[in-house]
């Protein structure tokens, strides 16, 4: 591309109709250029406008010249994709669309080209080409299309012309979406629109006959007008039926992708539609074209991208861990004291868990197959914990912050605050409760475990050299509080794994699948079969939680190390009970030594840190999935504030 033109009469004597088409492009970037100067505020880049038009007009031969260029460029260049398709992804899906926004973002374009939508990124690359079109007024707009049209008559003919085949284009999208089987069969058949799409091309037909017909009947053409926004009414009700079934249906990011483009394509049909009816043809183009240039830069970002379309995925699996989540909340003394006797079970598992774990380590595997069977170590007992109806404490915080933000759907009202400040009370009497049944038992039962071991092979379960490490990695005197902020994080993934495992299994029914398929039913029996397509719908969630939480507490060190970094995992539960181990090898006189203290310091802040962490990266998901505001979040910490000066006892005893 050539050097930019700063001065304009420069700039108008290198103004060629018969030049090039990439020259006669870079000149009409060139011109952007100059109008949108050093971009100080728009009333500049107007007064820019005024001096060009001026001088167009002072110059017959130079206006010659720009209405011959004029119509070159409305000859070559198709603005159909730029009015009906620019800003939409080429193919409904969402990686489709990722991959074309990292091409754009890595390749350059060039302005040798006949397709408008890839000239216009080039002419208008900023929002500020945005803001001065959109600040342009009529008399100057007329005064510009006068400038450039020697033919004005057939210049609108061309624009409606291009409007209408925009019209038609995008019709066919919506039906082609609308059609879509992974759309149409979650539709509710029983609205007035469900088969609206099908008469969507009837529809445009008849708004172009009556729009292009010789002797216009303006009644037949507002009749037409008025069926085609009705029926594009009746398609998008159709479509915003599918989200009230997607809690039993599920939802994936490709869906989400398509329903945001079926409802964006809808509403540029509307805006096309509006330009087309505009009783002023040239205002209407200039207008559009400020919108595209608004979406030609929402088209840049890939983080726009992925927070729109994960947004509402993020709500369903919050949702869904809401679900789960609402069992790990005690609201009574009964409720306390189950909860006590759960984790007190997960905490005995936990220290078999803890011996396992040092079997495998003794074995002296590399860092990968050690991680990897530490973590199948996890995967299984931690399972095993939620089989036999037990409970880990520090997996709780990540499912009960969205149960307890599913409080906040109604939060305009006062008793929706009440309602959820009696839900965190809840919620740290029961975390407070799991946690110290966990410790309480995790210590004894690894004691007993060690005694068992020295009885039966006579020696501890640690070394004394794995032992004093163990004493060495886990007090507070080193980086342990940032590895259980890490283990914090890990247990919020773990959280959303499970969220989006139960939507995936909704998502492909597999329930109905074990249920019914003649396969399962031919090898279980149809009565074994339900209960199996039960036992997995409702188990599903915490498989994926506790398996994918195991693999990762013990691959993540062993990946991290590669690469130099030596990341580690401080889960309370485990911790306290390897301390214990620790302690049983090097006997009582250890108790005298400071480095047992410091480290027996640590277990209740790595104990705050794995349940706090996790907590607010759920919470703060289930919080955005719910669209709750800032000022709303504020009421909401004044009101917790308000109940711990006043009532502190219940947030650790329930009443």
């Amino acid at each position: 591309m050539s050097r930019p033109v700063k001065d304009l009469p420069a700039l108008l004597a290198a103004l060629d109709p018969a030049a090039g088409l990439a020259e006669r492009h870079v000149w009409l970037i060139q011109l952007f250029a100059w109008i949108r100067g050093d971009q100080t505020s728009p009333e500049s880049a107007l007064v820019r406008v005024q001096v060009f038009m001026d001088a167009v007009q002072a110059q017959p031969a130079l206006q010659a010249r720009l209405q011959a260029w004029w119509q070159q460029l409305l000859q070559t260049v198709d603005i159909t994709t730029l009015l009906a398709d620019f800003g939409f992804a080429p193919r409904t899906a969402f990686v489709s669309e990722l991959a074309e926004r990292l091409r754009r973002k890595l390749l350059p374009s060039t302005p040798e080209t006949v397709d408008a939508s890839e000239l216009l990124p080039l002419v208008a690359p900023t929002r500020f080409d945005a803001q001065w079109l959109a600040a342009l007024d009529e008399p100057k707009i007329s005064q510009l299309a006068r400038l450039l049209s020697a033919q004005p008559e057939a210049d609108t003919l061309h624009w409606h012309n291009s409007l209408m085949d925009a019209l038609t284009y995008c019709t066919a999208q919506i039906r082609a979406t609308g059609f879509a089987p992974e759309l149409r069969l979650r539709i509710d058949p029983s609205l007035p629109g469900a088969r609206a799409f099908h008469a969507l091309p009837a529809d445009i037909d008849e708004l172009r006959q009556a729009f292009f017909k010789a002797d216009r009947d303006e009644a037949r053409l507002e009749a037409a007008i008025t069926q085609y926004r009705e029926r594009l009414d009746a398609c998008r009700q159709a479509i915003n039926s599918i989200y009230a079934h997607l809690e039993e249906n599920g939802i994936s990011v490709g869906m989400v992708f398509r329903l945001r483009q079926l409802r964006e394509r809808i509403m540029r049909v509307r805006e096309l539609l509006d330009s087309l009816t505009s009783p002023h043809p040239a205002v209407a183009a200039v207008k559009l074209l400020a919108r595209r240039v608004v979406t030609s830069e929402e088209s840049k970002s890939i983080g726009a991208l992925i927070s729109a379309n994960s947004t509402l995925l993020s709500a369903k699996v919050a949702e869904r861990s809401a679900e789960t989540g609402e069992h790990y909340i005690t609201r009574n003394r009964s409720d306390y004291k189950e909860m006590l006797g759960k984790a007190m079970g997960g905490g005995a598992v936990t220290a078999v868990t803890i011996w396992f774990k040092f079997l495998l380590m003794a074995v002296g595997l590399t860092a990968f197959w050690g991680g990897f069977w530490i973590g199948v170590n996890y995967a299984f007992f931690f399972t095993l914990i939620q089989l036999l109806h037990f409970t880990l404490a520090t997996k709780q915080p990540a499912m009960t912050a969205p149960a307890m933000a599913a409080k906040l759907k109604d939060i305009d009202s006062p008793e929706a605050i009440t309602s959820f400040v009696d839900e965190v009370t809840h919620l740290v009497r029961s975390q407070m409760a799991a946690v110290f049944g966990n410790v309480f038992m995790v210590v004894p039962a690894v004691l007993l475990v060690n005694a068992l071991i020295y009885v039966l092979r006579d020696h501890p379960m640690l070394s004394p050299q794995q032992a004093r490490h163990v004493l060495e990695t886990l007090t507070l005197l080193g980086p342990t509080l940032l590895w259980a902020g890490l283990t914090g994080g890990i247990l919020f993934m773990a959280s959303i794994i499970a969220g989006w495992a139960e939507n995936w299994f909704v998502l492909h029914r597999l329930d109905s699948a074990l249920r019914h398929n003649p396969l399962f039913t031919g090898v279980l029996g149809a009565e074994r079969a339900a209960r199996w397509s039960a036992f997995m719908r409702k188990n599903i969630s915490g498989f994926a939680s506790n398996i994918s939480f195991g693999f990762m507490l013990g691959l993540i060190p062993a990946f991290t190390s590669f690469f130099g970094l030596d990341l580690e995992v401080r889960h309370v539960t485990l911790s306290a009970g390897q301390l214990a181990a620790a302690s049983a090898t090097l006997g009582l006189e250890t108790f005298r030594q400071p480095a047992l203290w410091w480290c027996i310091a640590a277990i209740p802040l790595t104990a705050a840190l794995n349940v706090g962490v996790s907590f607010y990266l759920a919470f703060r998901l289930a919080l955005q999935a719910h669209s709750v505001s800032g000022p709303d979040r504020a009421r909401i910490r004044s009101a917790i504030w308000a109940r711990w000066r006043s009532h502190p006892r219940s947030f650790f005893m329930p009443e």
